[in-house]
């Protein structure tokens, strides 16, 4: 009996872990015909165990919630600095990858209080925190933090997905480009005042009239 159940959520398993590698490569939700020969496993087994694709999407969204949401837990967020949990946020979300991007592309299979409780509040929390202990710039505000951070982190997806980059390394960079830019002293750049319009800089080796 206890041999069957563990087949049971092996198949189960496969066939999530294929679902979420589809969804997240294309970034639309594949057939039931593509999941099930990702999986390995025949199409009647597949209805078996997820009679819709409506049902297997939202077993996916559940598992991928339950996941980052341990990590995030574990992670103890508050107790460190700013620098740090950002590390620990993202090496959660780099770690799960792909049920990371299930997250992201399939929000209406989960309440928006659940990703909100779960996930998206411990990230704005520590964005929060840097943003008033002044770890990052001023000009920045909590929801372009956020934005920015989105972007880097579907960025490190791609990167340990379709070019074999570890894990590690791929949060390190996104961490280090969100706190110090890409460039060694990544200033802000400068704005005109209002009504002037912006200056530009000359090449240097140009002639200058």
């Amino acid at each position: 009996m206890v041999k069957g159940v563990t087949i049971q959520d092996r198949v189960a398993t496969a066939i999530l872990d294929a679902a979420a590698v589809l969804l997240a490569g294309d970034g639309e939700p594949p057939s039931m015909a593509d999941v099930a020969e990702a999986a390995g496993v025949g199409r009647a087994t597949l209805y078996r165990y997820f009679p819709t694709r409506e049902a297997l999407f939202r077993a996916l969204a559940a598992v991928a919630l339950d996941s980052i949401s341990t990590l995030l837990s574990a992670a103890d967020l508050d107790s460190v600095p700013v620098p740090e949990a950002l590390a620990r946020v993202t090496r959660a979300c780099v770690t799960v990858g792909a049920q990371y991007a299930v997250l992201v592309g399939q929000p209406k299979q989960l309440s928006r209080e659940q990703v909100d409780e779960c996930v998206s509040a411990p990230i704005r929390r520590v964005m929060q925190r840097g943003h008033d202990d002044g770890t990052f710039r001023a000009d920045l505000s909590v929801d372009e933090l956020l934005g920015l951070f989105g972007g880097l982190l579907h960025a490190a997806l791609l990167m340990t997905r379709q070019d074999g980059v570890g894990v590690e390394k791929a949060s390190a960079l996104v961490a280090s480009v969100l706190l110090h830019g890409a460039s060694r002293t990544a200033p802000p750049p400068a704005r005109a005042p209002r009504g002037q319009p912006e200056r530009r800089d000359q090449d240097s080796s140009g002639p200058r009239h």
